[in-house]
C-alpha cells in the first residue's frame, strides 16, 4: 500500500495525478528543480515502470467494480421488466421499475405470504361466470385486517397490468381469528388471457417481495368432465385410521367415485403407503396442506375445543380450493370427511342416485344428506366382519359397527355434508353453500332415498346400547368390499 509517508523520486512526480497520496508537484514546479542533472534519470525508469504496474492495477480493480455494479443493475432491471420471456411492462403504477416480482413456479398448493398484511395466498382461479371476468385468488386472512390490495396480471399478449383486489372474507369461521377469504381481482380488459397473478398491499414498497400463483381454471367447460364424481376429503393431519381410509375409498369406488382428493398435513406411513398406492392407480390426488407451518392451527372446530388462530388447520380454505379445483374437472363434486359415507337406499351407486335426485328436486340444486353416527367404540352382534381378518391393521372397521344414533328432531339438520355441480357454487364450508352461482337453493334429501353413515365416536353419550339402532345397509357391499380392502391392503403392503 502507497503512504503518504514514501519519499518518490522526482522525475516520477509529474506522472502521478495530482490526488495520489504524497505527490509535491506543485512544490517542485515552483522551486524549477533539474531532475535529469541531479543523476534520477536510471532510477525513475525502474520506478516508472512500477508505477504503471500500480495504475494498471488499480484500474482492473476499479474495473471490476463497475462490472459488478452493472451486472446488478441488469438483474434488477430484468427482474423487474422481463419477468418472462419476451414480457412488457405497461407503467400503471408509479413504483413499477422498482418492485421485485418473483418468476411463476410450478407447485401443488402455494402459500404465499402478502407483505405488509397477515394475508396467505392458497391458489388462483378464473373466474368465468361474472361480468367482466375475474381472477379469484383464494386466501387465508386476518379478519380485524381490512388492507387494500393490487393485483398484477402477467398476461398472454405478453404484458404486465394491474388491477384492485377486492377483499371478501367468508361467513364461516367458527369463531377464529383467521378465516378464509376471496380476493376478487378484476382483469383488466386488455389482458388478452391472464396466466399469473401477485396480489400485493397497495401500500407496497420497493424492499418488498411478492410471488406469482398460476391462474387456473383457463378453459371454461359445460359438458365432457374428466370425472363425474369427485369427492374432497377434510384436513389431513396425525392421521393413522388406515383401515377405515381404505374401506372409504373403496366404497366410493363402488359408489361411482373416480377421483378423490386429500389436503394432507402429516400422517403414519403406513397411512402413506396406502395414499401412495391410490396415488399410482390414478384413483386419489395428495395435496401438500402445510397451513400449520404459517399460522398456529386449531384441531378443533372451536376455540374452546382447541387452541389456535385457524379453523380445523384451515379446512374450509382447503374446502374451496377443491371445489374450484374441480370446477371444470368433474359433473358433481361431493364433500365430507374420510369417515363419513353417502348410501343411496333404493339404488346402489350415486350414478343411480343422481338422475333420481335431480327429477324428484330439480338440477340446479345442492343435495344435503342427513348426518347418522354409528358408534366407533360399540360393537354389538349382527356384525359383518370378522374381528381378525384385518388384524394389526390400525383403524376403524366400518363393517363392525352396524349400530346408529336415533336422529333426534333437534338435531335433524345438522352436520350434513353436500353433492353439488360445482359451476353453480362460489364458496362452501364444512357443512353446505356459502354463496351460489345460479343455484336454486339446496335439497334436503329424503333419507329414504339415501342418508350419510358416519362412523365416529359417540356423539350422544346419555344413549344405552339397546337404544340405539341396527342398521345393515353397509353388508349389502361386504362382500366385493372385503375382497377390495384385502387386494388393496396386500399390493400396499400393509398386509
Amino acid at each position: 500500500m502507497l503512504s503518504s509517508n514514501v519519499r518518490t523520486p522526482a522525475c516520477c512526480l509529474h506522472s502521478l495525478p495530482a490526488w495520489f497520496p504524497g505527490t509535491p508537484v506543485n512544490a517542485l514546479k515552483k522551486n524549477r528543480l533539474n531532475i535529469s542533472a541531479m543523476g534520477f534519470q536510471q532510477p525513475c525508469l525502474r520506478k516508472r515502470k512500477q508505477l504503471a504496474i500500480v495504475v494498471l492495477l488499480f484500474a482492473a480493480i476499479m474495473f471490476r467494480f463497475a462490472e459488478r455494479y452493472l451486472t446488478k443493475a441488469s438483474q434488477i432491471a430484468n427482474s423487474t421488466t422481463k419477468l418472462l420471456p419476451g414480457s412488457t411492462v405497461t407503467q400503471l403504477w408509479p413504483w413499477t421499475h422498482n418492485v421485485t416480482l418473483k418468476a411463476p413456479t410450478k407447485r401443488a398448493t402455494s402459500f404465499i405470504a402478502v407483505n405488509m398484511t397477515k394475508t396467505l395466498l392458497v391458489s388462483a382461479y378464473l373466474e368465468h361466470r361474472t361480468n367482466p371476468k375475474q381472477v379469484r385468488v383464494i386466501a387465508v386472512v386476518l379478519r380485524e385486517e381490512t388492507p387494500s390490495y393490487l393485483c398484477v396480471f402477467l398476461c398472454r399478449n405478453n404484458q404486465t397490468l394491474v388491477s384492485d383486489g377486492e377483499l371478501q372474507i367468508h361467513g364461516d369461521h367458527f369463531g377464529f381469528r383467521y378465516g378464509a377469504a376471496d380476493i376478487l381481482c378484476l382483469v383488466p380488459a386488455s389482458c388478452d388471457a391472464p396466466l399469473h397473478v401477485a396480489v400485493v398491499s397497495a401500500a407496497f414498497k420497493e424492499e418488498h417481495q411478492s410471488e406469482f400463483l398460476e391462474v387456473k381454471n383457463k378453459n371454461k367447460k359445460t359438458e365432457s368432465f374428466n370425472h363425474t364424481f369427485t369427492v374432497c376429503l377434510s384436513t389431513m393431519f396425525d392421521f393413522n385410521n388406515v383401515l377405515q381410509f381404505v374401506q372409504s375409498l373403496e366404497m366410493l369406488r363402488f359408489l361411482g367415485v373416480s377421483k378423490v382428493f386429500v389436503y394432507k398435513t402429516s400422517c403414519s406411513a403406513k397411512t402413506q403407503r396406502v395414499l401412495n398406492y391410490y396415488t399410482r392407480k390414478g384413483i386419489l390426488e395428495v395435496i401438500p396442506w402445510s397451513m400449520s407451518g404459517f399460522l398456529n392451527v386449531s384441531r378443533g372446530w372451536l376455540p374452546s375445543h382447541g387452541p389456535g388462530d385457524l379453523h380445523y388447520f384451515g379446512q374450509i380454505t382447503a374446502l374451496n380450493d377443491c371445489l374450484y379445483r374441480n370446477m371444470y374437472r368433474s359433473k358433481y363434486v361431493a364433500l365430507h370427511d374420510v369417515d363419513e359415507l353417502i348410501l343411496p337406499q333404493t339404488v346402489k351407486t350415486w350414478t343411480e342416485l343422481l338422475p333420481l335426485l335431480e327429477s324428484k328436486y330439480t338440477r340446479n340444486k345442492c343435495y344435503m344428506f342427513e348426518n347418522n353416527v354409528f358408534p366407533n367404540n360399540v360393537m354389538l352382534p349382527r356384525s359383518g366382519t370378522d374381528p381378525a381378518r384385518w388384524r394389526g391393521v390400525p383403524g376403524v372397521d366400518v363393517l363392525a359397527h352396524l349400530h346408529q344414533e336415533p336422529v333426534s328432531k333437534e338435531h335433524v339438520y345438522e352436520k350434513f355434508k353436500i353433492i353439488v355441480n360445482p359451476r353453480l357454487v362460489a364458496s362452501v364450508s364444512v357443512h353446505g353453500v356459502l354463496q351460489s352461482h345460479g343455484l336454486d337453493g339446496c335439497a334436503w334429501v329424503d333419507r329414504n332415498i339415501a342418508r350419510m353413515y358416519h362412523t365416529r365416536a359417540q356423539m350422544r353419550t346419555d344413549l344405552t346400547f339397546d337404544q340405539l339402532v341396527y342398521d345393515g345397509r353397509l353388508l349389502s357391499y361386504s362382500q366385493a368390499l372385503i375382497q377390495a380392502v384385502n387386494a388393496t391392503l396386500r399390493e400396499s403392503g400393509i398386509l
